[in-house]
């Protein structure tokens, strides 16, 4: 039987390239498609850091001029990843952020860059290399989102396509001026194409245009068909409300395993979980905080920015050190709050610390160490932080909010009496509620029955992709008409 053929497209994938979670869902969820018999291709720009990580790598295609500059188009794989690389130099090669200069501002080029990317995707849906024309077209966020805007306005026939938002707040908004250079006819700068607002919206271009639209968990599609939430695109969303999926995201838990990972101090599981008291120790050490066994030790793992409620965890902080609480801080992001963080772990020496940055193994460290996770989000489409800590046994303790309202059981009266909590969440995203959270964590945390059976609850729930990919593989069933019946003796065999 013929599997499902997509081509994912994205500008980032783990373990190449990674600024947030995006590419912790590309890279991980091709493997997941694999057993549910649909086989994933990804196409990625060809920054160093991927064209670096190549292996049997082959030109498959040359273009004389794409966007500015020549380029080639390179079938290869990395780390089990089937990937096609567009590696176009005059657009590529710059190492660091993907996205911004050494100035910390965007590229001046995004258009192009990523607009090329799509239009490369765009080609390989109308037969560029006929060997492996996708079924289904899948992207991922803006950067990808002027894939069903190049197919639209082209000649049919042309595969399906799925746009997948990971994160509504970026959108990829460019003048009107490129709309020539970025090779699309003056047909498609209409409300019903690629026009947003008097610009070229790349994000508003892939939900206008694809045949399917997905965003990462249930309560996240709902929201982002309201005002509060939708960032000007909540009516286009409701028009096409038939059209829109939540799917829950998952992690890789081969990854994201405490039984085997090599990157924390003391391997556990659930039936071990006083040997998380050596990866407790690491994290005080390296944060400088004190050895006090006794302390409820919340973390972060997070960009710290507005948008993830980092300023209220800062006017909550009385509260936490009131519990006789330690904070232990990992992330990067806007100067204001780094700046003020730092005060806090300076005025607080022993109580608060804080790692700026991006550090893969200390993310690991603080899952496996710290008693809670502390994500106090004013959105949060999915989040994947809640998923490793629940596997990890760290508590989390979330914001009422997207996906954090999908994958956390509150931890109140019924639910702890009934012994299926999983954490605990606060709403609405506000200082007085967020204090409040803090406080019931503490509390748990000292009735030492609960929070254990809470914490072994957490690391029995199933976060890997096997669900998720399950829904994907239905939905791309579904666009290419493939039987039910006929699709379940393809996952059987």
């Amino acid at each position: 039987m013929t599997a499902i053929s997509v081509l994912s497209v994205a500008s980032e994938i783990y373990p190449l390239i990674k600024t947030g979670g995006l590419a912790d869902v590309t890279g991980a969820l091709p493997a997941a498609l694999a057993a549910e018999g649909v086989q994933v291709r990804s196409l990625v720009p060809g920054y160093p850091a991927v064209l670096a990580a190549l292996s049997a790598a082959e030109t498959v295609h040359e273009f004389a001029d794409l966007f500015g500059g020549a380029a080639r188009l390179i079938a290869a794989t990395a780390h089990d990843l089937a990937l096609l690389v567009l590696d176009a130099p005059h657009l590529f090669a710059r190492p660091g952020d993907p996205y911004r200069g050494p100035n910390g501002l965007d590229w001046p080029d995004n258009a192009l860059r990523f607009g090329a990317l799509a239009r490369v995707a765009a080609d390989l849906g109308h037969g560029l290399l006929p060997a492996i024309t996708p079924d289904i077209i899948h992207a991922h966020d803006w950067q990808a989102g002027l894939v069903p805007a190049y197919l639209q306005y082209a000649a049919p026939p042309h595969p399906k396509t799925v746009m997948t938002v990971h994160n509504l707040a970026f959108q990829g908004q460019f003048p009107a001026t490129l709309l020539a250079p970025l090779g699309l006819p003056p047909a498609a700068f209409a409300i019903d194409g690629v026009e947003y607002y008097g610009s070229i919206g790349f994000l508003k271009a892939g939900l206008q245009l694809a045949d399917r639209l997905t965003t990462v968990s249930p309560t996240y599609a709902a929201e982002i068909q309201g005002p509060a939430a939708g960032m000007g695109l909540d009516g286009l969303l409701r028009a096409r409300a038939d059209r829109l999926s939540g799917i829950l995201n998952g992690i890789d838990v081969a990854i994201w395993n405490p039984g085997n990972d090599p990157m924390i101090a003391a391997r556990y599981g659930p039936r071990r979980l006083e040997e998380r008291a050596a990866n407790r120790k690491a994290v005080q050490d390296r944060y400088d905080l004190a050895p006090a066994p006794d302390a409820p030790l919340f973390g972060v793992v997070s960009r710290l920015s507005w948008q993830k409620g980092l300023d209220l965890l800062l006017a909550a902080l009385p509260v936490l050190l009131g519990a006789g609480a330690q904070l232990a801080v990992l992330g990067s992001g806007e100067a204001t709050l780094e700046n003020a963080i730092a005060a806090a772990a300076a005025a607080h020496p022993g109580r608060v610390g804080c790692i700026f940055g991006f550090d893969e193994a200390l993310a690991h460290e603080i899952q496996a160490g710290v008693d809670a996770i502390l994500m106090p989000s004013r959105f949060e489409p999915c989040g994947l932080t809640q998923l490793c800590a629940l596997r990890y046994g760290a508590v989390p303790v979330v914001a009422r909010a997207g996906g954090l309202t999908d994958t956390i059981i509150d931890a109140n009266e019924m639910a702890l009496a009934a012994g299926v909590a999983t954490g605990i969440q606060f709403a609405p995203g506000s200082v007085e509620m967020l204090s409040d959270g803090i406080r019931r964590t503490a509390a748990v945390f000292r009735a030492t029955a609960a929070w254990r059976k809470m914490q072994q609850k957490g690391m029995a729930t199933d976060v890997s992709w096997r669900r998720p990919a399950g829904r994907y593989a239905a939905l791309y069933r579904e666009l290419v008409s493939i039987p039910a019946s006929e699709a379940s003796k393809e996952t059987v065999r």
